[in-house]
C-alpha cells in the first residue's frame, strides 16, 4: 500500500472520529475525508469546533507543503506548530481550521488533476504565467490567492491552458 494510500485510510479514521467525539450530527453514518472536503456543511462545522491537532497533522502530512509552509499559511511562528503537537489537545481556532481546510482542498483538487504528489509539488513551485508570473504556492496564504490557484487548477483540468 502506498503511503498516500496508508494516510488516506488514517484521514478516514480521524474525521469519523472527530465528528463522532464532537457530538455532531452528521446526515452520513460513515464521513469519510472525501465525503468532508465535499461536504460545505460538515467543514463550516468543522471549522467553528476547530480542527485539532491529530486531524491537522495528518492533513500536513498528506499535503505538499513543509512546515514553514504552514507556518507561513497560518501567520504563526514553527515554534507555536511545535508546542500544539507537544499538546494533543489543542484545537486550531476557526480562522486557522479555515486556512487548514482550504490547503486540504488545493491538495485534493491538485492531486485529482496532476495524478501524483511529485507533479502537484512542482507546478506549486514554478512561476506561473497565468497567475502573474508567481509561483501558485505564494498566492495560498490569503483565500482569494487560494481561489486564483482553484479557478487555475480547474482550467487546467478542462483543458483550458492560458
Amino acid at each position: 500500500m502506498r503511503t498516500i494510500e496508508k494516510i488516506e485510510g488514517k484521514l478516514d479514521k480521524e474525521i469519523a472520529s472527530f465528528f463522532r467525539t464532537s457530538k455532531i450530527n452528521v446526515r452520513s453514518k460513515q464521513v469519510t475525508y472525501e465525503k468532508f472536503l465535499e461536504d460545505k456543511m460538515l467543514i463550516i462545522v468543522a471549522i467553528r469546533k476547530g480542527i485539532p491537532y491529530s486531524l491537522f497533522d495528518l492533513i500536513q502530512n498528506y499535503t505538499p507543503f513543509s512546515e514553514n509552509d504552514w507556518a507561513n499559511f497560518l501567520d504563526i511562528s514553527t515554534k507555536s506548530l511545535q508546542r500544539y503537537r507537544s499538546s494533543p489537545d489543542h484545537h486550531f481556532k476557526p480562522i486557522h481550521s479555515e486556512k487548514i481546510i482550504e490547503m486540504a482542498e488545493v491538495t485534493k483538487v491538485g492531486l485529482d488533476v496532476f495524478g501524483n504528489m511529485e507533479k502537484l509539488k512542482l507546478w506549486l513551485n514554478t512561476p506561473n504565467y497565468a497567475l502573474g508570473k508567481l509561483k501558485p504556492k505564494e498566492l495560498l496564504k490569503d483565500s482569494y490567492g487560494k481561489e486564483m490557484v482553484m479557478s487555475e487548477l480547474n482550467r487546467i483540468n478542462h483543458g483550458i491552458l492560458v
